[in-house]
């Protein structure tokens, strides 16, 4: 008995220890089960990770591609050093170029031979504005290259041409140019070096581009040798439009006074000053143009006679800081969001600067330089009510059967000053024009609202003259920037070329 007893004590342990451990393997498949779930589920948390990672590498491609095709392929394909537009020259005729009244810029004649010639019918008066397309391409023949290169031809016929070996039409591009308002600019210009711009100012269409020493586009091949060795004198490949820098001279007193009506805006209808013709700011002598006694003025005043001691004394109590602001709003020192070719106009005061260089820079001297087509879109900017518009020259393009292809409409910059205060500067500068410097411009059956300049460069006080306006002041159609480099005053050398093109755009 006992050892059955034994036997089966035996037996109900091995079967508890049995038990046991099945039990306790069971458990131990289920935690196997739950890391096996864990694990599958954090692996599919990889791979959606990869997913989402290859996903949006894709839409950025496809983003990058579309962008690379609605905006950057032109640019591409624009670069000198693209042989892409060789090849589309072998298959396309070059489209022609027009003014915006229907003028031919710049036509394709192709010869006997079956070799194109690039012809320009005005010769010199479009030079740097169209440009040319041999020894670099330049202007609008640079900007629009790939879009004159480019056929929008029934498709049927393009095909026929290839099988005949024939090169399809390229379409056309219409410019913002005014011809007849260019040629008046460029007949005014006469002989002496400078620039004339003319802006449409609530669009920022470019009426008119003139840029003198100038060359023929027709010949320059011929020319080439002669126009780079003249280039340190004439420089007639540069076009001082858009990127000639000139200090602004007396226009630039338009900026100063907006500053100071924008920190005096309670104010600045109290500033009197009396002008003896010359006045001394902490030791810097600030002169009057031949020393004139302007005598008591006020804001208005200080402006229509162009006072620079009274300017100089607006200046001293400028907060620096906030002038450098207002100009970098109008684009000095900064980018502009354009097409063509350009320089920056520069603005270098700053709280370092000391008074002597103050006092110059209020009146447009010092450091400050500008490009007429910057000043044109000052004046462009107060016509339009303080919101400026970005200049372009290309309305749109058109096939070779008439229909649009492309059409480029205006696009502002922002509104950088205030209607108030930019009405508040329109009466000045009708002053300007009323009773002061630019006063052979009232004979005009219309209001003109404008800044006359006279900007010294030299030790012995040669001056540039400038004109910045526009027309009419109720209502402006135009506004214009002139520089005549080294000529003198801009009422005897400027106004009178403002004069000659508001007559030809508005009428007397």
């Amino acid at each position: 008995m006992q050892r059955l007893q034994t036997g089966r004590e035996k037996i109900m342990k091995l079967s508890a220890g049995e038990g046991h451990e099945t039990g306790k393997g069971r458990q131990s498949a289920v935690r196997s089960r739950f890391k096996a779930s864990d694990d599958s589920i954090q692996g599919n948390k990889q791979i959606l990770k990869v997913t989402y990672a290859v996903v949006i590498i894709f839409l950025c491609m496809v983003g990058y591609l579309v962008n690379f095709m609605v905006s950057d392929s032109e640019e591409i394909i624009n670069n000198p050093y693209n042989k892409r537009r060789d090849i589309l020259a072998e298959k396309v005729v070059r489209g022609n170029i027009y003014s915006a009244d229907g003028k031919v810029l710049a036509k394709t004649i192709t010869g006997d031979d079956g070799e194109d010639k690039r012809v320009y019918p005005y010769d010199n008066t479009f030079c740097h504005v169209i440009g040319r397309i041999t020894n670099s391409m330049t202007g609008v023949e640079r900007e629009q290259c790939y879009p004159l290169l480019t056929s929008h031809s029934n498709p049927l016929k393009k095909l026929a041409n290839t099988f005949k070996g024939d090169k399809s039409q390229g379409d056309n591009v219409y410019t913002t140019l005014d011809a007849n308002l260019q040629q008046i600019a460029y007949k005014a210009l006469g002989n002496y070096k400078g620039a004339v711009v003319a802006l449409e100012p609530d669009t920022g269409k470019i009426l008119a581009m003139v840029s003198k020493p100038d060359y023929n586009p027709n010949t320059v091949d011929n020319d080439w040798d002669r126009l780079v060795e003249d280039e340190e004198d004439n420089s007639a490949l540069l076009n001082r439009a858009t990127q000639g820098l000139y200090p602004p001279g007396s226009t630039f007193k338009v900026m100063t006074a907006i500053e100071y009506i924008l920190e005096n805006p309670s104010s600045y209808n109290s500033y009197s000053y009396k002008c003896k013709g010359s006045d001394s700011f902490e030791g810097n002598v600030i002169n009057c143009y031949g020393k004139e006694k302007h005598g008591e003025l006020n804001l208005s005043k200080s402006l229509a006679k162009s006072c620079n001691a009274s300017f100089a004394e607006i200046g001293m109590e400028l907060n620096v800081n906030s002038f450098k602001k207002l100009c970098e709003k109008f684009m000095f020192n900064k980018q502009l969001p354009v097409k063509f070719e350009y320089k920056k106009s520069r603005f270098e005061l700053d709280k370092k600067s000391d008074a002597g260089e103050l006092v110059q820079t209020v009146i447009g001297q010092g450091k400050t330089m500008i490009t007429p087509m910057q000043n044109a879109m000052i004046a462009a900017t107060i016509a339009n009510g303080g919101e400026m518009m970005i200049p372009y020259v290309v309305d749109h393009t058109e096939n070779y059967a008439g229909q649009t292809v492309k059409s480029y409409d205006p696009v502002s910059n922002g509104k950088i000053i205030e209607e108030d205060v930019a009405a508040v500067i329109e009466k000045f500068m009708k002053e300007v024009i009323n009773d002061g410097t630019g006063a052979s411009l009232s004979t005009l059956s219309y209001k003109v609202a404008g800044k006359t300049g006279s900007a010294e460069f030299d030790s012995e006080g040669t001056s540039h003259a400038w004109f910045i306006g526009y027309a009419p002041a109720k209502n402006p159609k135009i506004a214009v920037s002139i520089v005549v480099e080294g000529a003198g005053t801009g009422s005897q050398y400027a106004v009178p070329i403002a004069k000659e093109m508001f007559r030809q755009y508005l009428g007397e």
